[in-house]
């Protein structure tokens, strides 16, 4: 199909990237990677009357060492944050996830915070945000806010971003000494979106789980931090059965959509048994 007419702009600045916004209010689009928003102007499920295209803004592009996180800027691309040697030291729960990403094209123009703005529960990233306690730092004209993760995925493709709000970097936690990661995907063709996904980290500590963060991919309308999985892997013993028992309580409490490639139920099974595989995996059992 062809998108419907809509007027462009390219700024250079955040400030005029801002500007741009709060003149064009709700019936403007950021245009970031464009990797999930172009498919979606193209079938006219989006016709905002303006785009605001980010490609000049090269400041966005930083990622930075900001003390005990990091600062992964707005226009950061997939492939950008896979090769960054201080997200691969600091945050490779983010490196693992990035990687399962779509294909190298996709991957070269599509951007990570792009990812979280466009808050699809099927996309692996948002998930992964949520484990690490990532911060959403998003600029208005009425200053910089910085939005929780756990605060940020609201709905089905809906976030906490005000209509007047571009997102511009992400604070990402630094993981230390003794953390194992592992992103878990289980999909039925290579580059597929996840029928479910599980984003971990584990901390060992003398041969025990000393912390575990644990969060779903596609088992509702926004990403699931499987609080009773953490709490149930928590002073374990570093071993495959205790690992797949602490996993049982990855569906507790959900409602996973039914569609083509599963029903509830089957998403369901898939996200404890998904969810044992990333423990050991992270623990390295």
């Amino acid at each position: 199909m062809i998108p419907a007419t809509f007027d462009y702009t390219r700024p250079a600045t955040v400030d005029d990237a801002v500007a741009a916004l709060a003149d064009a209010g709700e019936d403007a689009k950021i245009l970031a990677g464009g990797q999930s928003l172009m498919p979606l102007l193209r079938m006219r499920l989006a016709f905002p009357e303006i785009l605001i295209d980010l490609d000049r803004v090269d400041a966005l592009r930083e990622i930075r060492d900001d003390g005990d996180a990091l600062v992964i800027g707005a226009m950061a691309t997939h492939h950008q944050v896979i090769g960054d040697p201080l997200v691969r030291a600091h945050a490779p729960l983010l490196v693992r996830a990035t990687e399962t990403v779509a294909d190298p094209a996709v991957r070269h123009r599509g951007t990570f915070a792009g990812s979280l703005a466009h808050a699809d529960p099927a996309g692996d990233l948002p998930a992964v945000a949520l484990a690490l306690d990532a911060v959403l730092l998003a600029r208005s004209p009425r200053g910089e806010r910085e939005i929780p993760a756990a605060e940020f995925f609201v709905d089905w493709m809906t976030s906490a971003l005000e209509p007047d709000e571009i997102l511009t970097g992400v604070r990402v936690p630094k993981l230390g000494d003794g953390w194992g990661v592992h992103y878990e995907k289980f999909h039925r063709t290579a580059q597929a979106w996840a029928i479910v996904g599980v984003a971990c980290a584990v901390r060992r500590e003398n041969g025990t789980v000393a912390e575990a963060r644990v969060a779903l991919t596609n088992v509702g309308p926004a990403p699931v931090r499987a609080s009773a999985v953490e709490a149930a892997a928590a002073g374990r013993t570093v071993s495959a059965d205790a690992l797949r028992a602490a996993a049982e309580p990855a569906a507790e409490g959900l409602a996973p959509p039914a569609d083509l490639h599963g029903s509830s139920e089957y998403r369901s099974h898939l996200a404890r048994v998904l969810t044992a595989r990333a423990l050991t995996a992270a623990a390295a059992v």
